[in-house]
């Protein structure tokens, strides 16, 4: 079952509280088969039949996850956040076997870290992150928000009246802010990528780029 899972690229998820159980409903959601793992048998059972295939197992245990097929996989997401003993061996296990792709869940900064070094590919902090986004939406204009590690964001927000009824190029968006409009959307009519020709107005959302101090400002600018 694992070989087969595996082979259609799908997705081992170790871990089944909220974070896992959203994860691996997204992943199915979206056609992906998932092999959904966790130790506590209740919670497994209860679980049966919601994803692919859902077993009991301990992800420390390397003999374990080995007859489970795990190291078919070329990806996995370890969703344990609250047990960082159990996340780093588990993230451990699973480079041994080798999953070459390990997405992480990470409750602090410092798990991270040592998730990152036994060789986890990505580290989440779902909460921090999303912690981070909703601080952004709700300061201002912003409608949503994406961060990424190099300091650059792209937002969707209103634009400030400075630029409204104007071309870009005659706004000057990007030499006063130095900032991209990307995209624009009107009420209405279907989402258009900008040029130095549009014109912004009243009611639209635009698509803004940026690094992430310039579009904040550029958000917040009257």
């Amino acid at each position: 079952m694992a070989k087969k899972i595996a082979q259609s690229g799908g997705v081992v998820v170790i871990g089944l509280g909220r974070f896992g159980k959203s994860l691996a409903d997204e992943l199915e959601r979206d056609d992906v088969q998932v092999l959904a793992i966790d130790q506590d048998p209740k919670l497994v059972q209860d679980l049966a039949g919601r994803w692919t295939h859902v077993v009991q197992a301990d992800s420390t245990d390397l003999q374990a996850m080995e007859q489970l097929g795990v190291g078919d996989f070329s990806k996995a997401v370890i969703g344990i956040g609250s047990n960082l003993e159990a996340s780093v061996l588990t993230a451990f296990v699973l480079r041994k076997l080798g999953v070459s792709d390990l997405w992480a869940k990470a409750v602090t900064t410092s798990q991270g870290e040592i998730l990152e070094q036994v060789g986890v590919s990505h580290v989440v902090r779902p909460e921090h992150a999303m912690g981070k986004r909703v601080a952004h939406l709700v300061r201002g204009r912003m409608q949503d928000y994406i961060e990424f590690d190099d300091g650059y964001a792209i937002v969707k927000t209103a634009p400030p009246p400075s630029i409204l009824g104007r071309t870009l190029a005659e706004a000057g968006v990007r030499q006063k802010y130095g900032v991209t409009i990307v995209g624009i959307k009107t009420v209405g009519k279907d989402f258009s990528y900008a040029t130095p020709t549009s014109v912004v107005s009243e009611g639209d959302l635009i698509i803004v780029s940026g690094e992430r101090r310039k579009v904040e400002a550029f958000s917040d600018h009257d």
